[in-house]
């Protein structure tokens, strides 16, 4: 199985990435920007994972990694990346270039990533799609995450469309929303505010990265019956 990884070096991206190369069938796939020492490590670690070095506010790299998505015959495409902030400001005070411009280096370069594997599907009549979100969607989001929360809320009616209009190609299209962990996204959090969010769990700990990847090894080999499922992961906090 051909697996692509976006953001794959770091954090949630480097738990997936290891968690799938694990399976000696695959072959890995994964993109990082600056996280150079970790992508290094991990393709040491691994004889079946390639890197690809990808900062998406570039366009000439974007391009050049669409262009090799042409050329992996992919399986699996994991929507991992996030060049951004969790928290960043209250709504009201932030400018809409400021939106504009994180909508521009996280969304964009996604749908495009998106855009050239569902063709490169198509033509094989196969294909996983995998995106992944965030529990705040369904949570009560935090103060100060409008930008990241109305990204991935953009993302998530887009992988809807996705499991629509390509089912019949037998690609499928499914998200997961992960409850709040600690990776480079969240390593700014102030310390008293983990301690709430640990005191406040009904097991007492966070989620972490591994959980994760554990759900997404699932869905890498699950049924194409299994469409336009979004995987909430929060312990049943705030069920929908």
């Amino acid at each position: 199985m051909n697996i692509l990884i976006t953001g794959g070096a770091s954090g949630l991206g480097e738990a997936i990435t290891r968690r799938l190369a694990k399976e000696s069938t695959n072959n890995v796939y994964f993109t990082f920007h600056k996280s150079v020492t970790n992508a290094e490590k991990i393709c040491a670690d691994f004889n079946n994972v390639t890197s690809f070095k990808c900062d998406f506010k570039d366009f000439q790299q974007l391009t050049s990694l669409i262009d090799t998505i042409n050329q992996l015959d992919l399986d699996v495409l994991v929507n991992n990346a996030y060049n951004g902030y969790f928290l960043t400001s209250h709504f009201h005070k932030i400018s809409s270039d400021h939106i504009l411009d994180d909508f521009k280096d996280n969304i964009i370069p996604t749908i495009k990533i998106t855009q050239s594997a569902i063709n490169s599907f198509r033509k094989k009549k196969s294909g996983k799609i995998i995106t992944i979100l965030t529990s705040a969607l369904v949570n009560v989001p935090p103060i100060g995450s409008s930008i990241y929360v109305a990204n991935k809320a953009y993302l998530e009616k887009l992988t809807k469309v996705w499991a629509n209009e390509n089912i019949k190609f037998n690609i499928s299209s499914n998200s997961i929303s992960p409850s709040f962990m600690m990776t480079n996204l969240t390593a700014d959090t102030d310390e008293r505010i983990l301690e709430q969010i640990t005191g406040s769990h009904p097991l007492k700990k966070m989620l972490s990265v591994g959980e994760v990847a554990e759900a997404v090894f699932f869905f890498t080999r699950a049924s194409p019956h299994i469409n336009g499922v979004d995987l909430v992961i929060n312990a049943g906090m705030h069920l929908r």
